[in-house]
This record gives structure tokens, C-alpha cells and sequence, in this order.
């Protein structure tokens, strides 16, 4: 369970990092500017700190895992991911306010609530699927398979 934390952890600092320089750089949501490559930065993360971390419990292991195992290792880094960008998200809230978070001009005002659910939900569930995707792609190319045991 100390791969998917310390993987997870990297990679949920790594988001935190991203979101503080990148505001710091464009200040303004609403501007025009926005820091590109965002979502290709957060992608090539994700992806690279799963590898990594099921590559970890191989070297911890001394064998190649079996997909299941690689598969349930890199769900639970995109989990902990997650969670720890849910909280930093949360507690960002609490102190900034919703300042950060972009709006569509002239789309009708949504009550801040069900904004916040929305995005919450969004980032969790989105994060998690994507991780079930990568982690899928990456333990069909680097897990045991079957016919090598026979």
C-alpha cells in the first residue's frame, strides 16, 4: 500500500505545483490568457507516475505482476491522486474563494453549489477513469501473462 501513496502523492504535488504557477503566472481566470499545455502536463503525469509505481512493486517484488495486481496498483495511485487534488481543491475553496475557478461570460449564473459539486465530481471521477484507462494500457504491456507461465 506504500506505492500507490508515495506514487499517488507525487503525482497530487505535482498537480498542486502546476495549479500555484500557473496562477501565479495568469492571475486572471476569466483573461484570455491561459497557461497552455495544462492538459497535457496533468496527462503525462498521470501516465508516468502509474508506470512508475507498477514498475516499483515489480522491483519490489522481483517478478513481473500479474495484470490483475498491476491494474488494481495503478487504480488505487489514480485514487490517491484524487483525493489528495479533491483536498487541495477543497482547501483552496476555503481560503481563496472561487475567484480561481473560470467562468463563461455571458453564460446564466449558476448557483455556486452545484458549480462546486460539479467540478468536484468531474475532477474525481475523471481522474479516476483516466487512471483506469492508463493503468489498463500500461499492465496489458508490462504484466505476466498466462501463456509465459505454461
Amino acid at each position: 500500500m506504500k506505492i500507490p501513496i508515495k506514487y499517488g502523492s507525487i503525482t497530487g504535488l505535482g498537480l498542486i505545483i502546476w495549479v500555484l504557477i500557473a496562477h501565479s503566472l495568469v492571475p486572471n481566470p476569466q483573461s484570455a490568457v491561459h497557461v497552455p499545455g495544462g492538459p497535457i502536463f496533468f496527462n503525462i503525469l498521470h501516465f508516468l507516475m502509474i508506470f512508475l509505481g507498477i514498475k516499483a512493486l515489480e522491483r519490489e517484488r522481483g517478478d513481473k505482476l500479474p495484470f490483475k495486481e498491476a491494474l488494481r496498483t495503478g487504480v488505487s495511485i489514480a485514487f490517491v491522486f484524487a483525493l489528495i487534488g479533491s483536498l487541495f481543491f477543497g482547501c483552496l475553496i476555503l481560503f481563496v474563494g472561487t475567484k480561481w475557478l473560470p467562468s463563461e461570460p455571458g453564460a446564466p449564473p449558476t448557483p455556486e453549489r452545484v458549480l462546486l459539486i460539479k467540478a468536484f465530481a468531474g475532477f474525481f471521477l475523471f481522474t479516476i477513469i483516466l487512471g483506469l484507462i492508463y493503468s489498463t494500457v500500461i499492465s496489458f504491456f508490462v504484466a505476466k501473462r498466462r501463456s509465459e507461465e505454461a
